[in-house]
């Protein structure tokens, strides 16, 4: 499984707006065959960064991924919303289900 995590900072005029500007994107990758899962989330301590984390079930679904036509739409349009350019970490981790958090079970 690939997993990507990538913090964006939106433009302070697109902050609150940051979903609705990739929406499309969103619903297209999640779309896509081999796409695990892809969430955004506002940072609670910096409310002006997004992290994205996204899986794809392998590297065949990662590359299509990165082919498609909505992610050269998004290398189109996201930038001019962009405080500065994203960063990111992609890696590969076994598996490609959840597993409980035993630290934290519920019981």
């Amino acid at each position: 499984m690939i997993v990507i995590t990538a913090r964006f900072r939106p433009k302070p005029a697109d902050v609150e707006r940051w979903p609705e500007i990739t929406a499309a994107f969103t619903a297209a990758t999640r779309a896509e065959p081999g796409c695990l899962w892809f969430e955004w989330s506002r940072s609670l301590d910096d409310p002006a960064q997004y992290i994205l984390i996204e899986a794809f079930r392998d590297d065949a679904a990662g590359a299509a991924h990165v082919t498609s036509e909505h992610f050269a739409a998004a290398r189109r349009e996201l930038p001019p919303h962009l405080a500065s350019t994203p960063k990111i970490i992609n890696t590969t981790a076994p598996g490609v289900d959840w597993s409980d958090l035993g630290e934290l079970a519920v019981r």
